[in-house]
C-alpha cells in the first residue's frame, strides 16, 4: 500500500468511527451532558475546522475557509472554554456534516495532487531533521489531522459516558478473560540508561512533546506488572481511605473535601457503577478507571507504593535491555491486536487484568498500552530540545502548567495513533477521562543495574 493510500484510509477509518459516534438525533448532538464536555455538535464541526485549517488553509486562520470568520471562530477551542460551548450559535448538525463532507472531499483532492515523495515514509525517514523543517512534510500534516480526530473521538465517548439517560451506545466486541493471582504483583526495571523519546527515523508522525530522542539514567525501581483493580480500590475505601488525610498530599486532600469525593467516578456505593447508561456490578479484577491525579496519589501512599514518574513508565514500556534498543510497542515491532491489547473503543471497556499476556515488555510489565491511561507523577515538561510543530499551541501553551502527564492510552484509543513515546495531560483534580493507576517503588537495598 502506498503512503497516499494509507493515509486515505487512514481518514477514511476516523471519519468511520466519528460518524458512527454522532449518528444520533439532533437533540442529543446538542445537548451538553456536563460543562466538562463540549455537546457533540461542536466536536463534529471541530474536527472539520481543523481539518481544514490545516490540510487547506496551511494552517493560517487568517487565510479565508468555507466558514464566514464568525462561524469558524466559535470552533477555537482556545477563544471558547468548554463549559460555554452549549450557549454558542453553533453549526446544526446537519450543517456539521455537510461542513465535513465538503473540507473532506477538498482534503482528498490535496492529497491526489501531491507527490508520494512528499507524503513521508510509514517505516521512517533516517534522514529526517528533528528540526521546524520535519513539521512542513504533508504526510505528518495529514498523520495529525487523523490523530486529532481520534482523539476527538475519545473525547465524545467521555461525554457520552458522563451522559444520564438510557443507553446510546452498546459493546461490538469483547474482551479475553484475565489471569488470576497478578494483581499486586510488581517486576523490576535494573538501573541503567535508555532512549527516552523519538526523532523523525523511528516515528515520523510523533508529535511534538514526543521528541527528540535522547538518552537519560536512571535508577532501579519496581513497577506493577498491571494496573490497579478496582477490587483493590475497594479495599482502600473500606479502609477509610478517602477518609484519612494521612494518605492525601495537601492539595488533593482539599479538593477531596471540596468535592465530596468518597470512591471512583461512577461507582453508586452498593458495589455497582453506572457507564454508558448502563448500570452493572463493578468487576474486582478491572482495572480501576475515573480516578484522579489526587486519588492515585493518595492510593498509593496507602499501599506503601508512589506513582511512576513518566521517565520510569516509558523505560518500563520501551526499552529492550537485551537488545539495548527500544521496542516500538511493549511486546516488540509488530503491530497492534487482539491478542496483545485492547484499544479501539469497541468494548466500551477496560479487559481484567492479565488478559494480555502476549503484550508484556521485555521487564514483563503487562497492558501497559491501552485499557486505561495512566497516572505518572510527572508534570508536562517539554524535552531538552524541545521544536514546536507546526501546530504550536499543541503542547507548548500546557507546558509549565499544572498539568500531570497521563501514559499508555486506554480502551477508546485508536491503535495507529498510539505509541509508548505518546503523551497524555490533564489537571490533577480530572477523573472523566479514562484513567487509571500503575503503582511504583523505589528499590532501597543499593543500586540494580543492567548488565553492561
Amino acid at each position: 500500500m502506498s503512503r497516499r493510500e494509507q493515509l486515505a484510509r487512514d481518514l477514511g477509518r476516523a471519519r468511520e468511527r466519528t460518524l458512527r459516534l454522532v449518528d444520533l438525533d439532533d437533540a442529543e448532538l446538542r445537548r451538553q451532558y456536563d460543562p466538562l464536555m463540549s455537546p457533540l455538535v461542536w466536536d463534529l464541526a471541530h474536527i472539520g475546522q481543523q481539518e481544514e485549517l490545516w490540510l487547506l488553509r496551511g494552517g493560517d486562520g487568517t487565510r479565508p475557509g468555507m466558514l464566514p470568520p464568525e462561524i469558524d471562530s466559535l470552533y477555537d477551542a482556545f477563544q471558547h472554554p468548554r463549559a460555554g460551548r452549549g450557549a454558542l450559535p453553533l453549526l446544526s448538525p446537519d450543517e456539521a456534516r455537510a461542513y465535513c463532507r465538503a473540507v473532506r472531499s477538498a482534503a482528498l483532492d490535496t492529497l491526489d495532487a501531491l507527490p508520494e515523495h512528499q507524503l513521508g515514509d510509514p517505516m521512517g525517514c533516517a534522514d529526517r531533521s528533528e528540526g521546524t523543517a520535519a513539521w512542513s512534510d504533508p504526510g505528518f500534516v495529514f498523520a495529525m489531522v487523523v490523530s486529532h480526530e481520534h482523539q476527538h473521538n475519545e473525547t465524545m465517548l467521555q461525554a457520552l459516558n458522563l451522559r444520564r439517560g438510557a443507553p446510546l451506545l452498546r459493546a461490538t466486541a469483547t474482551v479475553p478473560a484475565g489471569r488470576p493471582g497478578l494483581a499486586g504483583t510488581s517486576v523490576l526495571v535494573p538501573g541503567g540508561p535508555f532512549v527516552l523519546g523519538v526523532d523523525g527515523a523511528d516515528e515520523p508522525f510523533a508529535l511534538d512533546n514526543e521528541r527528540p530522542a535522547h538518552l537519560v539514567d536512571v535508577p532501579a525501581f519496581r513497577i506493577g506488572r498491571v494496573p490497579v483493580t478496582n477490587g483493590e480500590w475497594q479495599q482502600f475505601v473500606d479502609d477509610g481511605g478517602y477518609t484519612n488525610p494521612r494518605w492525601w498530599s495537601p492539595r488533593g486532600w482539599e479538593h477531596r473535601q471540596r468535592a465530596g469525593l468518597t470512591a471512583p467516578q461512577f461507582w453508586n456505593g452498593d458495589g455497582t457503577r453506572t457507564r454508558f447508561g448502563y448500570v452493572e456490578t463493578i468487576p474486582a479484577d478491572e482495572p480501576v478507571q475515573h480516578v484522579s491525579y489526587f486519588e492515585a496519589e493518595a492510593y498509593a501512599a496507602w499501599a506503601g507504593a508512589r506513582l511512576p514518574t513518566e521517565i520510569e513508565w516509558e523505560k518500563a514500556c520501551a526499552w529492550d535491555p537485551a537488545t539495548g534498543s527500544r521496542r516500538r510497542y511493549p511486546w516488540g515491532h509488530d503491530e497492534p491486536s487482539a491478542t496483545r491489547a485492547n484499544l479501539g473503543g469497541a468494548a466500551l471497556r477496560p479487559a481484567p487484568v492479565g488478559a494480555y499476556p502476549a503484550g508484556a515488555s521485555a521487564y514483563g510489565a503487562e497492558q501497559m498500552i491501552g485499557d486505561v491511561w495512566e497516572w505518572t507523577s510527572s508534570p508536562l515538561r517539554p524535552w531538552p530540545g524541545f521544536v514546536p510543530m507546526i501546530y504550536q499551541r499543541y503542547s507548548q501553551p500546557f507546558f509549565g502548567g499544572d498539568y500531570r502527564v497521563l501514559r499508555g492510552g486506554s480502551w477508546a484509543v485508536e491503535p495507529g495513533i498510539l505509541r509508548p513515546s505518546f503523551r497524555n495531560w490533564d489537571h490533577p483534580y480530572r477523573r472523566q477521562i479514562f484513567c487509571g493507576v500503575r503503582l511504583a517503588w523505589s528499590v532501597p537495598d543499593g543500586e540494580v543495574r543492567e548488565p553492561a
